[in-house]
């Protein structure tokens, strides 16, 4: 765990999601933002109880929005503590299973756009989670603001608190290259956009960015990298909102996929993807290269064992057995009871008899 300002707990789960444990004005009372990827509510639960207490519960469950890494757990643990789930009213349809977010777009590159070939269609179906009141305050976080920021999510929110200037980004942007699995696991601090393949409305992301530069924070938390404290974090947020890095492709680059409180009302067509069609290259030539492989290497077997005498044999045919040790294939013996023809790849032992292998 990581401490991101007075009051103001990160937690990693898997060194790749962050979620938070917000204390309120209140002696004892906490709210957790966010809850990781599902399958980590002991995790969470274990944290929570070193953090403060055993036996703590927080006094609700504030969602930034609904991704799988952001959700995961909010059903277990708004069940374990018996406590509300909050998220923007854009988010309940995603929520409750009523709709899905629009689909991730693998075109625009890079390491996380590859991996999101792989990823699930998002949706949830809390049955606890309940609508952020209108307007900027925040649910048992007095001094806290609420942004709206879309453009990755529907219904994302950021947290902002004005005292010190703390501020809990979501993935309106990361603090570690977003577009880099490795990066991300190395927790190399660097303010970046992030989600690239999930920023279904590139303008409105950039615009969201550009909203959170402008309250010049003092101290960073986002959904995925590590903590960013001091001068680098207005600065780097300045930077990106600046020179925000639009991809050159994209499903969602020239039009971006609208939606409502209903969900997705229209998705753009989809841009070719060209990686399934090269890998496809790549495996038939791969197979061609090892089918040759496979045939040269049956060729030289079959030279390497065509019919070579081998040493000359001392073989009795009256005896009926081989007296000599050899590897020849085939040989011809003539003797007193005329021409006889051997086949086989001779005896292992002098005493293999008539019958065997060798006869």
């Amino acid at each position: 765990m990581q401490q991101v300002a007075a009051g103001v707990t990160q937690l990693q789960i898997q060194r790749f999601v962050n979620l938070y444990f917000v204390e309120t004005t209140t002696r004892g009372e906490w709210v957790l933002v966010d809850t990781g990827l599902p399958g980590h509510a002991k995790d969470i639960i274990a944290a929570a109880n070193q953090l403060f207490y055993v036996g703590t519960t927080p006094v609700a469950i504030l969602l930034t929005h609904g991704h799988m890494d952001h959700a995961g757990n909010a059903q277990e643990l708004s069940e374990h503590w018996n406590v509300p789930v909050y998220a923007h009213r854009l988010e309940l349809t995603f929520l409750t299973g009523k709709a899905v977010y629009p689909p991730a777009d693998p075109t625009v590159g890079g390491s996380l756009g590859f991996a999101s070939r792989f990823f699930p269609p998002q949706s949830f179906n809390l049955s606890r989670v309940q609508a952020l009141p209108e307007g900027a305050e925040v649910p048992y976080l007095p001094g806290w603001q609420m942004i709206h920021v879309p453009g990755h999510a529907p219904g994302q929110v950021a947290l902002f608190r004005t005292e010190d200037k703390t501020l809990l980004g979501a993935d309106a942007f990361a603090t570690a290259c977003h577009d880099s699995i490795p990066s991300l696991m190395l927790q190399l601090p660097k303010i970046s956009r992030a989600g690239t393949p999930f920023n279904y409305d590139w303008e409105a992301t950039h615009a969201s960015v550009v909203e959170l530069a402008n309250l010049e924070p003092n101290a960073i938390g986002c959904g995925h990298g590590p903590v960013i404290t001091g001068p680098e974090a207005a600065a780097g947020l300045t930077r990106l909102a600046r020179n925000f890095p639009v991809p050159a492709q994209g499903r969602y680059v020239a039009q971006p996929a609208r939606t409502d409180a209903d969900g997705v009302q229209f998705v753009p067509p989809e841009v070719p993807d060209t990686l399934p069609r090269s890998l496809a290259v790549v495996g038939i030539g791969a197979a061609v290269i090892g089918l040759a492989a496979l045939l040269t290497s049956q060729r030289r077997t079959r030279r390497a064992t065509r019919y070579v005498p081998g040493p000359r044999y001392n073989a009795d045919l009256d005896e009926g057995y081989y007296s000599g040790y050899g590897t020849g294939s085939r040989q011809t013996h003539s003797g007193s009871h005329g021409h006889r023809v051997v086949t086989g790849p001779g005896p292992s032992r002098p005493d293999w008899r008539r019958g065997g292998v060798g006869s």
